[in-house]
């Protein structure tokens, strides 16, 4: 049996407050499909990518809205033994939100907050994960960037977790230093930490999307009632443009294109 790789995203979820409204949404932004999983906790629409699943769409459930969450996307990163990660991730100062569970046929996963506050999902899948290092292709997850108060701190606490190491780094004057992190042997990064401005309340995953023009996409968001943040904006040296957005139910995201 193939081994479960230590620090690969693996899937991606929309949390939000109403899930008819946020497939209408993003269907439109980024082009997924929708399909419905039944399994014995009940039925899950799932994003798809052509045939292929790449993540979920559930309604906030009555708990967390009730402890202050909004609607947001949520990462799970592959972890061999989430109960283990869970434990270890306790030791460094991270936080439970949901404790370890089993999903029949999927795999264990558990919610958990960084020590600076931003919410991630370990996830031990039942089964070896397809997958590549190549390029991510349209309406593939391409960037996985992490705004936070410490980013130090925060790239030693997933370092331990994942084994993630330093990539690139790129100097941003006042805003300090953006530090790419990828996994061991593989060039690509995965994406990027950084010590957030002081207008983001919170620390956060901003989780970025392939599309085929940003521009083109960033208007449709204001169009579907969405908000355009910051940009459309050019990626230094990299021939790339991104826009970071947000829903029309409040939940941020981040567009990203070659070339337009």
């Amino acid at each position: 049996m193939a081994e479960i790789p230590w620090g690969r995203f693996l899937w991606y979820e929309c949390m939000t407050d109403d899930k008819d409204a946020a497939v209408a949404f993003y269907s439109k932004i980024v082009g997924w499909g929708t399909t419905e999983w039944d399994n014995d906790m009940g039925p899950y629409t799932m994003w798809t990518k052509g045939e292929t699943p790449v993540g979920g769409v559930m309604v906030l459930p009555d708990e967390a809205r009730l402890a202050g969450a909004r609607p947001h996307w949520l990462a799970y990163i592959s972890t061999p033994d989430t109960d283990v990660t869970v434990v270890q991730a306790q030791d460094l100062g991270g936080e439970v939100v949901m404790a370890p569970m089993s999903i029949p046929t999927v795999g264990r996963m558990a919610i958990m907050k960084d020590p600076q506050g931003a919410m991630f999902a370990c996830y031990t899948p039942e089964t070896a994960p397809e997958g590549s290092d190549d390029p991510p292709e349209k309406g593939g997850f391409s960037w996985h960037e992490l705004m936070t108060t410490d980013w130090e701190a925060a790239f030693d606490f997933y370092s331990a977790l994942f084994r993630w190491e330093k990539k690139d780094a790129m100097d941003m004057g006042d805003m300090g230093t953006y530090q790419m992190y990828g996994n061991p042997g593989v060039d690509m990064p995965l994406g990027g930490m950084f010590n957030k401005p002081a207008e983001v309340p919170v620390s956060n995953w901003l989780l970025y999307t392939m599309v085929g023009s940003v521009d083109e996409a960033a208007e449709k968001v204001k169009a579907l009632g969405g908000t355009v943040l910051k940009g459309p904006m050019d990626v230094p040296g990299d021939g790339a443009r991104v826009v970071q957005c947000m829903d029309d139910q409040g939940a941020a995201f981040a567009l990203h294109s070659v070339g337009g």
